[in-house]
């Protein structure tokens, strides 16, 4: 009889809490790893953002113009405050922060092997803040 996978398989889901971070993009990785358990030998980890305005991607960890220069880009790709804007009620970095954080996504996927996250050398998870007030995150966890 062939393994069956899916009867093996065991998620476990929970969410976790970031602090305070200002509009742009910052380095997550060991705010997350802080926050999780052990980790099985190979499996999945699946991070995902419940919010409209902020989003995650896996990119360069080393380099701190890295960061610069991705926000130097998505604010003249989608600039605040653009008259062309209805929903703009909560202020003018509103509706290009949910159109920024849809660019870039709510979710990062990263493999787990030997019970650590198997990220490359020079990558990272970073949170984009795309609100100039935005607040804590909450982030879901599920590990697979």
């Amino acid at each position: 009889m062939p393994f069956n996978y899916i009867n093996r398989l065991m998620a476990k889901t929970f969410d976790i809490r970031l602090p305070h971070y200002s509009r742009g993009f910052h380095l997550i990785t060991r705010d997350i790893i802080s926050q999780l358990p052990t980790l099985p030998e190979n499996g999945l980890l699946v991070v995902f953002i419940k919010h409209t305005s902020a989003g995650l991607t896996i990119n360069e960890n080393a380099d701190p113009d890295v960061r610069y220069d991705f926000r130097t880009f998505f604010d003249k790709l989608v600039p605040d405050g653009a008259p062309y804007f209805i929903h703009t009620l909560e202020g003018p970095d509103d509706m290009s922060a949910h159109i920024k954080a849809s660019l870039v996504g709510s979710s990062v996927t990263i493999p787990i092997k030997n019970h650590h996250l198997n990220l490359g050398t020079w990558q990272g998870v970073y949170l984009c803040e795309f609100r100039d007030g935005g607040d804590t995150r909450t982030l879901s966890i599920t590990i697979l």
